[in-house]
């Protein structure tokens, strides 16, 4: 990041306004969107973005890096790296949590950051002014994705010479949607280095295929049509043959017996760490299948695990891009730019969510209150938590169930989220959501003051309805929370659905509410 805030250059492009954009030729039109993808390279973001002539250059530029991300990511381990790697990148500073928050950093305001668990992250950007009168805004979402993981002993008898592999479903997974998948293996390992130290280590098999569950084949009756039992006939293959026998190295190695030494060779093969020395796994099955744009006219993107990277990634992206700000002030002081910022904006970012949140990862880990009390702590605001609360507003952000043209009367009428409009406001009065009455019309008013729009989603009478981890946060903290969400299509199967633009109109609106959320709420005090 230099001085003005920019990461990658735009030479001598001049920023333009989505009412500046002039229609264009078809070749002018393949330019910007060639233009477009040339502004993203993997894992450094833009964090302004200058619109040429082709007023969808911005949201084709966030598609192809979303999807990008989506394809190199495929467990919250590797997101929640790739989203620490894009931090540094742009000016945060990672500080664990079992260290002191550093005295000048918090006094003079800056950009941080914070891991849990490898599979939780909260940033935020604190200015140098702040108190606890002026509150936090807040965008959380989950980060956790439908997935199956490796049993902690996956190995299985080897049936008539076929190899299978021991694995768990993560919340609604082994369904009949994993059936006939190309299946890739990654996750995290627990490795011991040359020097004898305790690491972390990334594995991905990508674009290898290592499993797959095959279905049975119609002619073999009723029983191919009815639901698979998830433990004896959804059980991926791994291969076939003789099982292979252990060195004598391996018999002692950590893992030996509870893995299959054909496994633990090919996870050594790709982690480029002896079996001797990995210590414990946590690994994970996905579908290696790449994420595409699609649509006659390209209007759609088709990928996995689009609940919920979407809005996670979308609102890293908006705090950095809401950062632009401050680098190109030229008042602003060059060693420290948020010396004189009194806000206090966050990005929360929870795992577990899609089995109930209630680990230390999750949303009822409280990460979130954690890094507030310590803040309100470190600037001897002592007592001043439930004021910080008093004032403090939360998105909630978790995708939402586009429009199904095939099941259109499951909706509930003018209540149907479409692709490409804009984010969605979730309701609810059985309290599965929190959207409330002043919330709705606080984010309204920064989606109007905006020019953004926004969508409504409420469930039928008869239908039940998901939860997110907005009811946790707000009775954790007693804040007001606004649930929203992306709209997206096939939400909980391997491979899902969404509107191309949702991506960049997921950054523009948080964006929006980073930049406008105390001003709007200032005309609301009173309305408690």
């Amino acid at each position: 990041m230099d001085k003005e805030g920019n990461i990658l250059s735009t030479d001598e492009d001049e920023l333009l306004t989505e009412e500046e954009v002039e229609e264009e030729t078809p070749e002018e039109e393949e330019q910007a969107g060639q233009w477009a993808k040339s502004c993203f390279e993997y894992s450094i973001p833009k964090l302004e973005i200058p619109l040429p002539h082709n007023p969808n250059a911005y949201y084709d530029g966030y598609c192809e890096q979303y999807l990008r991300f989506t394809d190199s990511n495929p467990t919250t381990y590797h997101t929640i790296e790739f989203f620490k790697s894009l931090l540094e990148n742009n000016g945060f500073t990672y500080w664990p949590e079992y260290k002191s928050f550093d005295e000048q950093g918090i006094s003079n305001g800056g950009l941080f950051f914070t891991i849990r668990g490898g599979t939780s992250l909260i940033a935020f950007v604190l200015g140098g002014k702040w108190s606890a009168d002026k509150g936090v805004g807040v965008v959380g979402s989950h980060v956790d994705a439908l997935t199956v993981n490796l049993k902690p002993n996956s190995i299985k008898s080897n049936i008539d010479g076929y190899q299978l592999l021991g694995v768990a479903n993560y919340s609604g997974t082994l369904n009949k949607a994993w059936l006939d998948r190309d299946l890739g293996i990654a996750g995290s390992i627990i490795i011991r280095d040359e020097d004898g130290q305790t690491k972390r280590k990334l594995v991905n098999s990508s674009p290898h295929p290592v499993a797959k569950i095959p279905s049975l084949a119609e002619h073999f009756g009723d029983i191919a049509s009815k639901p698979y039992n998830k433990e004896t006939q959804m059980v991926p293959i791994i291969g076939h043959g003789e099982e292979i026998a252990a060195t004598e190295d391996e018999r002692n190695a950590p893992l030996y017996g509870k893995h299959s030494i054909a496994l633990l060779r090919y996870i050594s093969k790709i982690s480029q760490v002896p079996i001797g020395r990995i210590l414990k796994v946590d690994l994970q099955l996905f579908d290696v299948q790449k994420s595409t744009r699609g649509g006659l006219d390209n209007e759609f993107i088709f990928a996995p695990r689009i609940d919920d990277r979407l809005c996670s990634f979308s609102a890293i992206y908006a705090l950095i891009e809401w950062l632009n700000q401050f680098y190109s002030n030229p008042n602003s002081d060059d060693k420290y730019p948020f010396k004189d910022f009194d806000g206090f904006n966050i990005v929360l970012l929870a795992d577990n969510e899609e089995i109930g949140s209630a680990t230390r990862t999750g949303a009822k880990g409280k990460l979130l209150n954690n890094i507030v009390d310590r803040v309100i702590s470190f600037k001897d605001e002592s007592n001043s938590s439930l004021l910080v609360f008093a004032n403090l507003l939360i998105l909630s952000a978790d995708v939402t169930h586009a429009l199904n043209p095939n099941f259109s009367t499951e909706y509930l009428e003018n209540h149907k989220p479409k692709p490409n409009i804009g984010l969605t406001v979730k309701l609810d009065p059985q309290g599965h959501v929190m959207t409330d009455l002043i919330g709705w019309r606080i984010l309204q008013e920064i989606a109007n003051k905006n020019h953004q729009t926004l969508q409504q989603f409420h469930i039928k009478n008869d239908a039940r309805s998901g939860s997110t981890i907005g009811p946790m946060l707000a009775t954790d903290t007693g804040a007001r929370v606004v649930d929203v969400g992306l709209a997206q299509l096939s939400m909980h199967s391997i491979r899902a659905m969404a509107g191309y633009k949702e991506i960049g109109l997921g950054v523009k609106i948080f964006k929006s509410f980073f930049k406008d959320w105390r001003e709007v709420c200032a005309d609301f005090k009173d309305l408690v």
